[in-house]
């Protein structure tokens, strides 16, 4: 793959009309309306981000990469991941954001998989293939109640912000990378919000709408020495707060490709 000349790719936005996009995680009844998101594919350019490496920024851009040097190597066991790279993740966090304190409340295992969500895990799941930020102004600080409850009203009350730490897990990515929209060129009114319907409740996220003035970026051949920090939420509102992303089909990959295999660690990060 080339690292210097602009990928054209097609992502998938979701039309705006007017009606939120809705995602079922249960089958709903034959009278409902569905809404569904990813409805406008859309060739666009993606550059090529090592160049910028150490100018970019998740308060200004809405993300940034830097070297992982902790050593890991058994994705495969959940309990591991938990007590052994989940610390691992908060000192990574801590260490390029500032925070006093972070918290990490999942992970997902990304590999090519079956497309629908509803046959996975709630570990291993999909590259998702749709332009989307996890969290709004809502659901940010909802998320912050359900983890640490008796902290909520005090932690609040401070600047909060949730970070995606992103890798692949063993060897480089050399299919499905991970593209990611300059903050800076999104506008609010781009951000359409979606609900996540299940039986018992309604989340909600962010997914875009089209708008040639977004700018595309991702890091060709990354391997698991780098980790990518997504700001997916912030509560403060003069810096990045949702940044629009997807897994891409890059048009030059090789038919024998290592199928790619990610984690993403999320987290939120208090001030």
């Amino acid at each position: 793959m080339s690292t210097a000349i602009p990928v054209r790719a097609t992502i998938n936005y979701t039309v705006d009309n007017g009606v939120s996009p809705d995602y079922y995680f249960y089958e709903p009844e034959p009278e409902v309306k569905l809404n569904p998101p990813g409805t406008d594919p859309r060739a666009v350019e993606i550059h090529d981000a090592w160049p910028r490496v150490n100018e970019l920024s998740a308060d200004r851009e809405g993300f940034e990469l830097h070297p992982f040097g902790a050593s890991f190597d058994q994705f495969d066991d959940e309990p591991s991941v938990k007590t052994r790279f989940y610390p691992q993740v908060v000192e990574f966090v801590k260490r390029h954001t500032g925070a006093k304190r972070v918290e990490v409340f999942d992970h997902t295992i990304r590999k090519r998989l079956p497309a629908d969500l509803k046959q996975q895990t709630d570990v291993q799941r999909p590259a998702v293939m749709l332009v989307h930020s996890d969290y709004t102004p809502d659901s940010g600080p909802q998320r912050v109640r359900d983890i640490v409850p008796d902290d909520a009203d005090d932690l609040l009350g401070r600047r909060v912000a949730f970070y995606n730490v992103w890798k692949p897990l063993y060897r480089r990515v050399e299919e499905l990378p991970l593209a990611m929209c300059d903050a800076r060129t999104q506008d609010n009114a781009d951000l359409l919000l979606m609900q996540l319907k299940y039986r018992d409740r309604t989340g909600e996220i962010y997914v875009l709408r089209y708008s040639a003035k977004h700018q595309w970026h991702y890091f060709p051949q990354m391997d698991a020495s780098h980790a990518l920090l997504l700001k997916t939420y912030d509560s403060m509102t003069d810096r990045a707060r949702f940044m629009g992303h997807t897994a891409f089909e890059h048009p030059d990959t090789a038919a024998d490709a290592p199928r790619r295999e990610s984690i993403e660690v999320r987290t939120m990060a208090f001030f």
